[in-house]
């Protein structure tokens, strides 16, 4: 299925969670949530410790770079951008909801 090429945040944004329900059903049995498991990979492997957020900002920075090495609009860079952050934002949450209740309960 071709979908038009966005033109409005908006449009951008829907188009990412598009991709992302998309590749979820080829990875991770439809949650398309590798970033945990790549973070152990990569910490096991280097001995240096990153969480599931760090590399999801570090894809998101990928795409950055691919989009601004070239003179022109990247619709896969900027796309896959947006779909990382929100994925970035999913895990950073989850990483500190315990704190974010109990920041509620304060309140």
């Amino acid at each position: 299925m071709q979908i038009k090429q966005p033109k409005t945040a908006s449009a951008f944004l829907v188009k990412a969670k598009q991709l992302q329900e998309e590749r979820g059903k080829d990875y991770d049995r439809g949650a398309e949530r590798s970033f945990d498991k790549t973070a152990k990979a990569f910490s096991a492997i280097t001995g240096k410790e990153v969480t599931g957020a760090e590399v999801a900002l570090l894809l998101q920075i990928l795409k950055d770079v691919r989009q601004f090495s070239a003179d022109r609009f990247h619709g896969d860079s900027v796309e896959d951008c947006i779909a990382y952050a929100s994925l970035k934002a999913e895990l950073l949450y989850q990483q500190y909801e315990a704190n974010i209740e109990s920041d509620k309960l304060l309140v």
